[in-house]
């Protein structure tokens, strides 16, 4: 039994929605495309945020520290700073002895 071949219409069509279906996806590569690039960098912003919310919160965690008086105190004395009517002694030779 010999297939009969279908008629030059039907073809046509058949081609005309092929390239039809094809225009489409076309079409869709580039949105596609840039939604998916759109996506890596808000991820990478939220990792970006992250990253800077903690090193904020380190960074308050630091001034509310220094604003206290034992911060002050302390920074002053590493600077060699003396409050008035006290005496600055220096000891010389204090690390090679193991004192410090």
């Amino acid at each position: 039994m010999r297939r009969r071949r279908p008629a030059r219409s039907t073809l046509v069509l058949r081609w005309a929605a092929v390239l039809g279906l094809l225009a489409i996806a076309l079409a869709y590569v580039h949105p596609v495309r840039a939604y998916l690039h759109a996506r890596d960098v808000v991820a990478a912003r939220r990792v970006e945020v992250s990253k800077l919310e903690r090193e904020k919160r380190a960074l308050e965690g630091r001034l509310a520290r220094a604003s206290t008086d034992a911060f002050v105190l302390r920074q002053a004395r590493r600077l060699g700073l003396v409050r008035p009517g006290e005496r600055l002694y220096i000891v010389r030779g204090a690390k090679r002895a193991g004192l410090r």
